[in-house]
């Protein structure tokens, strides 16, 4: 069995002076050769890793076949996105996780595939989308343009639904835009595909918050009879640490939005100005922690640390994103926890007060939970701190529509399986029903919530 296709990619050297994308992906000979890996497993477990049931066999048959255009269109009988999930989903916790050859090689690059299967065609394929118009003449609105939302509407356009997406930004896309650096997703491509669902009549109305602008009753009285709620996970978690407030201390959350939705990498042309300084401390460890760590580093930073209080083994950034940062020079500092951010004079991050940690047994996360070590206390210098610990479900829905049902978190609660909240005619999805997770799995929920919906109309006409 041939080893599995590199994909090509900038230099790191390179790579750290600029926000183009990293990877180059495939190009036609390598995604052939990539393609023969795969066995056309009969029973294809890999379609059962996949949140959206992409029938991967096939598509990765045609290109083989060097038939990329068809390849194109059973993608798309599943998902609209692929160019978008063929770069940020956690293929190799999901589809590729599964993949028979996995047993004993490497496992067939299913989102490196899905993602030359996608880029080709924006350059040189036009496919059609089918639709099938089962339902008429009804409204369905979708709060939120990420990857929940466009999953939704997508799957409900495709039925001859009416469909109204609604976003607070002044762009759509919501993660994708204002979440996901330059380098690993651009913003053409979420542009591109979104413009997909605007052939299916799919209409977008930015700068319209739900819940201030228009109220949920207020969307019912217009003629809405159903709505998807995808509003994310947009509020951002803090350490709750004493030098929170100084300057220089960002969330992930406002420092990604200010360079990816704002253009910040791009100042002063764009005028959103992001002040780093030279030695930049990034707690936490997932891939919004690696974005932000690799985003400051091209922002001018002399040298980017992240602080992480477990180990290397149990860091839940994907292992590609991981890599790519230790390649970029990123340094990592773990079995640490910050306790205290230390300002100068002028109200400036200066130091930050960290304790270090032993891991301990297994905690609900199934990882080893890190035990501060008594007297371990130490002070290391630093001028910026981006804290990016996870974020909470956006909160103004539920807070200005108490009558739905929410969890602790503040996740709205809904049947795992229909995405029904507990008011009839309203559904939900992605992160604001189960706390921060990943691109494909908010996608999942979408087309779940969509097919509730289709059932819902059909019975009430």
């Amino acid at each position: 069995m041939k080893e599995r296709v590199k994909d090509r990619k900038q230099q790191p050297s390179e790579r750290i002076k600029n926000f183009n994308e990293v990877s180059f992906g495939y190009d036609e000979k390598q995604a052939i050769e990539e393609a023969s890996r795969c066995l056309q497993c009969k029973k294809a477990p890999c379609v059962k890793g996949c949140p959206v049931e992409i029938d991967i066999p096939r598509f990765i048959k045609e290109i083989k076949n060097g038939n990329f255009q068809k390849a194109l269109e059973i993608i798309y009988e599943k998902n609209l996105l692929p160019a978008i999930c063929g770069r940020v989903c956690p293929q190799e916790t999901q589809c590729e996780q599964v993949c028979t050859l996995r047993k004993k090689f490497e496992p067939v690059a299913i989102g490196k595939l899905e993602r030359f299967a996608a880029d080709y065609a924006n350059f040189k394929l036009s496919c059609d989308i089918n639709q099938i118009p089962e339902i008429k003449n009804k409204k369905v609105a979708v709060v939120g343009s990420g990857p929940a939302g466009l999953a939704c509407a997508s799957e409900l356009a495709r039925c001859g639904i009416k469909i109204t997406i609604f976003e607070a930004l002044h762009k759509p896309g919501g993660v994708l835009v204002y979440g996901i650096p330059e380098f690993r997703l651009p913003k053409k491509i979420v542009e591109k595909e979104i413009n997909q669902l605007l052939t299916l009549g799919v209409e977008i109305k930015t700068n319209v918050i739900i819940g201030k602008t228009l109220t949920i009753e207020e969307l019912f009285g217009i003629g809405y009879k159903a709505i998807f709620i995808g509003t994310g996970a947009g509020l951002p978690n803090f350490l709750g640490i004493p030098g929170e407030n100084l300057l220089r201390v960002y969330s992930a959350n406002e420092f990604l939005t200010r360079i990816n939705l704002m253009k910040g990498y791009l100042f002063p042309e764009y005028d959103t100005p992001v002040s780093v300084g030279e030695r930049v401390a990034v707690i936490g460890g997932g891939n919004v922690a690696m974005d932000s760590a690799r985003s400051a580093l091209r922002l001018g930073a002399k040298e980017v640390v992240v602080l992480y209080r477990r180990t290397e083994n149990e860091i839940p950034a994907r292992k590609e994103e991981y890599e790519n940062a230790l390649e970029e020079g990123i340094k990592f500092i773990f079995l640490v926890q910050p306790i205290e951010i230390i300002g100068d004079e002028n109200g400036y991050v200066k130091f930050i007060k960290v304790i270090h940690n032993k891991l301990g047994e297994p905690d609900e996360s199934g990882r080893r939970k890190p035990i501060p070590i008594e007297g371990s206390e130490e002070i290391i210098p630093f001028d910026t701190t981006i804290v990016a610990i996870g974020q909470s479900p956006s909160p103004l829905i539920p807070q200005t529509y108490p009558e739905l049902k929410t969890g602790k978190h503040g996740n709205i609660i809904v049947d795992p399986e229909t995405c029904k909240t507990n008011i009839k005619g309203i559904y939900a999805g992605g992160d604001i029903a189960t706390g921060a997770a990943t691109v494909i799995s908010a996608m999942g929920m979408g087309k779940k919530a969509a097919k509730s919906i289709i059932e819902y109309l059909k019975q009430n006409p």
